[in-house]
This record gives structure tokens, sequence and C-alpha cells, in this order.
């Protein structure tokens, strides 16, 4: 019982993470959200899989901290003068 407990508590702050960008990805994404595929009907990201949804995977295998450092390097390398392409966690 203890251990489930620490481990839910462990995993808070991936978890808290992780639904965040579910809720990016449903809200103002321009790669997954239903309100603005219109605006972006091939979507937008240069990256496959988008940002998003790289975070996502990368909080889920390496955990919060080390998933976020990936995160903010992946976001930092999406600009104008990067190539894109596929980029796995």
């Amino acid at each position: 019982m203890t251990f489930k407990v620490f481990k839910s508590i462990w995993h808070l702050p991936r978890n808290l993470a992780i639904g965040f960008f579910m809720l990016y990805q449903k809200t103002l994404s321009p790669d997954h959200s239903p309100l603005m595929k219109p605006l972006f009907p091939n979507g937008h990201c240069k990256y496959h899989p988008s940002c998003s949804e790289y975070s996502k995977k990368s909080l889920k295998k390496h955990g919060f901290v080390r998933g976020m450092i990936q995160s903010i390097w992946r976001v930092l390398r999406c600009n104008p003068w990067s190539k894109g392409g596929v980029d796995l966690p």
C-alpha cells in the first residue's frame, strides 16, 4: 500500500506535465487540435513527431527531469534554420 502511494507521488510531476501537453494538444496545437486543424490542414510542425507528442513520449520514457530537458532542447531546435525531420526521444 505505501509503495503505491509513494510511486503515485513520485510520478505526480511527470503526470501533470503529460496532462498539460495533452490539454495543449486538444486546445491550441496546430497539429492536433480540432479547433486549429482548419487553419493548418497539413499540420505545422517540421519535426515528426510534433514537439508536444515528443515531449509526452520523452516524459513517459525518461521521467520528469530528463524528459523536460529533452523537451526544452527539442523546442529550442525548432527554428527557421533547422531542417526538421524524424526525431525520436
